[in-house]
């Protein structure tokens, strides 16, 4: 969907909002006592925040959204959403995102070795992941929470937090048409991705970057193994996945902070001499292809642990709050589960105003995502080391 169709969409539910839609959404129960027209503030309309948006939209909560640029995002990573970030997407009733963008059923993981051993990692029965273009999936989520009476979704970049003795009490933000607005709420989640500008106000980020993804396409291709993600762990690891009916996304992992430049020709014969002899046979003619074809394109590999500063009325989730590496593909399935998390917390409240004790309340939040996000990826944990042959 693009922004016109969005924009459509909620100047169609704000025409409804009232008081009345508000007590009939979710279980039924108006959670605001609020003076204000907006209960909570979400800054990022990604995986995260579009699916924060919707849930406690659906618990009655009066969302506003503000997200830097609504049109489709097209990006090489968040392609890939593991069996535990589709249990956490049911449980928010958001499965129905993953119909109508031609994802892909990702039963298990395959691996060829450098020795030339193939094993393979399923996923527990009944479980299967999902590949799909990311920028497809997300522009499903925002669909979803724009089509509910109590969520405002609105272009716009955040460039400050509004701050008033000691407490976060909204956001100042600028329109593209360059017109600075300030928006206010009783809490202020912040979950606007890897390269958060607001963050550094809520934690202290010590971000890493061990190396880059270069991403390509093969088109027309079809893996060896059906229905899995790929993983060619030799000395240089690259992983292959679906992303739809007739696409396959190919992410090789350049150790170190500098990678070599596109538009000289070094990558492309970086990729051809030191990378394609390292591919399976049946992988390396439509990889040469791919790097003929010329979309090359990079991304980098950040590492943050979480570090954040208990702040009254603001808080983070996801990859704004902290970040592992994109090898692991499970960036999405966290921020989902943080989702989850974060909801379920805020259900037995129906007043966010005491920003101090609000605060403290959540702190919670982060020992319980220690487990959550364990349980949500575990297979994640324990499936590298055996890959790589380590007992780390």
């Amino acid at each position: 969907m693009n922004f016109t169709s969005l924009r459509e969409n909620i100047k169609a539910s704000e025409k409804n909002r009232s008081k009345k839609s508000l007590k009939s959404s979710g279980n039924g129960v108006c959670r605001s006592n609020f003076a204000g027209n907006t209960d909570v503030i979400i800054v990022g309309a990604g995986v995260a925040g579009s699916a924060l948006a919707y849930a406690l939209a659906k618990d009655g909560w009066r969302v506003q959204v503000i997200e830097r640029d609504l049109a489709e995002p097209d990006r090489i990573v968040g392609e890939v959403l593991h069996a535990g970030g589709c249990i956490k997407l049911a449980e928010l009733g958001l499965q129905d995102c993953l119909d109508g963008i031609d994802s892909q059923i990702v039963f298990s993981f395959a691996a060829v070795h450098k020795d030339g051993k193939r094993t393979a990692i399923s996923y527990p029965a009944n479980a299967s992941g999902r590949g799909f273009h990311n920028g497809r999936f997300i522009q499903k989520l925002r669909e979803k929470a724009a089509s509910l009476p109590n969520v405002k979704l609105d272009q716009g970049t955040v460039t400050s937090l509004v701050e008033e003795n000691g407490t976060i009490k909204g956001v100042l933000y600028k329109t593209k048409a360059g017109q600075e607005l300030v928006a206010s709420a009783s809490l202020t989640i912040v979950c606007d991705g890897c390269f958060s500008n607001l963050r550094r106000n809520l934690c202290n980020p010590k971000i890493e970057v061990p190396s880059y993804f270069v991403g390509l396409v093969l088109e027309n291709y079809n893996l060896p193994y059906a229905n899995r993600a790929y993983f060619i762990l030799k000395d240089t690891i690259v992983i292959a996945y679906p992303i739809s009916s007739n696409e396959i996304r190919c992410l090789v992992d350049v150790p170190g902070s500098k990678q070599p430049p596109i538009s000289n020709g070094e990558m492309a014969s970086y990729l051809k001499t030191v990378v394609a002899p390292q591919m399976p046979p049946e992988l390396y003619n439509a990889f040469i292809c791919a790097i003929d074809k010329g979309n090359i394109r990079t991304m980098p590999n950040r590492i943050m642990p979480a570090s954040p500063y208990p702040t009254p009325g603001a808080f983070l989730i996801g990859d704004s709050l902290n970040m592992r590496h994109a090898v692991t593909g499970g960036g999405m399935t966290v921020g989902l589960s943080d989702v989850v998390l974060l909801r379920d917390l805020l259900r037995p409240l129906n007043d966010l105003s005491d920003g101090a004790s609000i605060c403290k309340y959540l702190e919670s939040f982060y020992i319980l995502r220690k487990v959550s996000a364990f349980d949500a990826q575990a297979y994640l944990i324990f499936l590298l080391p055996v890959f790589l042959g380590t007992n780390s």
